[in-house]
C-alpha cells in the first residue's frame, strides 16, 4: 500500500527545514510526528501499530524502525548507524519559526518542567498566542545532582544565530531561574532579560544612596513603580539594571522584574507572557501528545522524543493560528470560527480552545475530506499586553521611618 500524500508532503517539509538530518532520520521523524498528531499520542508502539495497518507492513519491522530512531548509535543494529544529534536541531528549529514569523519582536521563556521523579527538562520556548513552542531543551536525570548554568548558556548560544541581529528578543524567566550571570549573558547576546526576582531584596534608585526593600516600592494591589539603579545590596551581587515592579489585580503578590530596557520601553504586563510556556508543557502532556505516559528511562532518548513533540507542536500551532485568523485569499476554505473565537485575538477573554487542539481538528477535518493537507503556515503574533492602569510616579517613596513604642 502506498504512503499517504500528507505524510510524503510532511517528510519533504521536514527535509527542507532540517537539512542536516539524513534521509532515513527525516523519514522516521516525519512518521513519528505525523502519527503523533493524528493519534494524539507519542507512544512509538501505538504509532507503529497504526502505520502497519495504514501501509500493510509487518508491525515488528515498523516498531523496531521507530524504536531505533531514539537509540544511541552503539545500541542500533547493523553497521554505520547514526544517532540523532538533538542539539544540532535547535538552531534549525528556531530558524523555521523565524521564517514563519510576522514582525521582528519575539519573546522566549526559560523554564523547567518535571516528569514525576524521573526527569527534569530545561526548556527554551517561543511564546506565541497563549502557548509555548519548544526550540531547545536538555533532559536531566531527576536524581542526579549538578548545576544548570552550563546547560542554559549552551542552549542560548546554540539558538542565537537563528534570530536576526536587528530583532528585539525578550527572554523571560521565573524567580527560581534568576542569576546575575544569566542576566549579563542575555545582555551580551544583544537580547533583553526580563527576569523576575524574589521580593526579599533591596534596590537603590539611580542618583540615590538609600537602599529600599522591594516591598517598600510596591506594597499594595494596583501599585506600579519602575526605574533604573542597582539591585541587591550585597556588594558581590550588585547589578546595574532597570527594576519594574507591579502588583496587579487578582495577583497574590507583586512582580519584581529586572531588565536592561528602560522603564519607558517596557511594560510590567509583559511578564504575564511567561505563563504561556506552562500551557505549552500541558500540550506536551495531557493536553496534547500524552508525554506523561512514556516508559523511557534514558534522558538521551527522551531528548529525541522531545524533537518529535516540538515539530508536532509547531505544525499544529501554526494551523490553529490560521483557523483563529479566519479565511484568507490563499485559504478561502478555512472554517470561519471568528464569531465563536471573537474576543480572543483582541485579548478580551481567554481562549476556549488551545491552538494545538484547533490545528489538530482542522488537520483531521482536511484528512477526512481527502483535501490537500495543510503544512505549517505563517505565524502572526498578537500585540504584547499594554501598560497597567494608572502608573505611579517614577520617584521612589521616601524611606520608611521606624517607630518605637
Amino acid at each position: 500500500m502506498s504512503r499517504p500524500q500528507v505524510l510524503s508532503d510532511w517528510t519533504r517539509e521536514l527535509s527542507i527545514r532540517m537539512p542536516h538530518l539524513s534521509k532515513p532520520q527525516v523519514a522516521v521523524l516525519a512518521v513519528l510526528s505525523y502519527g503523533m498528531v493524528v493519534l494524539q499520542k507519542c507512544s512509538y508502539t501505538t504509532i507503529a501499530l497504526w502505520l502497519a495497518m495504514l501501509e500493510g507492513r509487518k508491525f515488528g519491522t515498523v516498531r523496531q524502525q521507530l524504536r531505533e530512531w531514539y537509540y544511541d548509535a552503539q545500541d542500533k543494529r547493523g553497521a554505520h548507524r547514526r544517532q540523532i544529534d538533538v542539539q544540532a536541531c535547535f538552531a534549525p528549529l528556531l530558524r523555521w519559526v523565524v521564517q514563519l514569523w510576522t514582525g521582528t519582536t519575539m519573546a522566549l521563556a526559560l523554564d523547567a518542567t518535571a516528569l514525576s521523579d524521573r526527569f527534569v527538562v530545561l526548556s527554551i520556548s517561543v511564546l506565541y498566542r497563549s502557548t509555548g513552542i519548544p526550540v531547545a531543551w536538555t533532559v536531566l536525570d531527576a536524581h542526579r545532582k549538578g548545576g544548570w548554568k552550563g546547560h542554559w548558556l549552551r542552549m542560548l548560544e546554540q539558538i542565537r544565530p537563528s534570530v536576526p541581529s536587528e530583532w528585539t528578543v525578550l527572554v523571560l524567566g521565573d524567580r527560581g531561574l534568576y542569576a546575575r550571570w544569566l542576566f549579563r549573558h542575555i545582555v551580551r547576546m544583544g537580547w533583553h532579560p526580563f527576569l523576575r526576582i524574589n521580593q526579599q531584596a533591596k534596590f537603590r534608585p539611580e542618583g540615590q544612596s538609600h537602599w529600599y526593600w522591594l516591598t517598600d516600592l510596591v506594597n499594595q494591589t494596583g501599585g506600579l513603580w519602575y526605574g533604573s539603579g542597582t539591585a541587591f545590596s550585597s556588594k558581590d551581587n550588585h547589578l546595574r539594571c532597570t527594576l519594574v515592579a507591579w502588583w496587579g489585580e487578582g495577583h497574590k503578590e507583586a512582580w519584581f522584574i529586572l531588565t536592561d530596557l528602560s522603564g519607558a520601553k517596557c511594560e510590567a504586563t509583559w511578564y504575564g507572557l511567561r505563563a504561556w510556556c506552562e500551557q505549552g508543557f500541558k500540550c506536551l502532556k495531557r493536553g496534547g501528545w500524552q508525554w506523561q505516559h512514556t516508559r523511557m528511562t534514558d534522558p538521551a532518548r527522551v531528548a529525541r522524543m522531545w524533537l518529535t513533540l516540538a515539530v508536532a507542536t509547531l505544525w499544529t500551532v501554526t494551523l490553529g493560528s490560521q483557523v483563529e485568523n479566519g479565511p484568507t485569499p490563499e485559504w478561502p476554505n478555512l472554517p470561519d470560527l471568528r464569531p465563536l473565537l471573537g474576543g480572543v485575538i483582541a485579548g478580551v477573554r481567554p481562549r476556549r480552545t488551545r491552538l494545538v487542539r484547533l490545528g489538530w481538528l482542522w488537520l483531521n477535518a482536511q484528512l477526512s475530506k481527502i483535501y490537500p493537507p495543510p503544512l505549517p503556515r505563517q505565524l502572526v503574533p498578537e500585540p504584547w499586553p499594554g501598560p497597567p492602569e494608572g502608573r505611579w510616579p517614577l520617584a521612589p517613596p521616601p524611606p520608611m521611618q521606624k517607630t518605637y513604642p
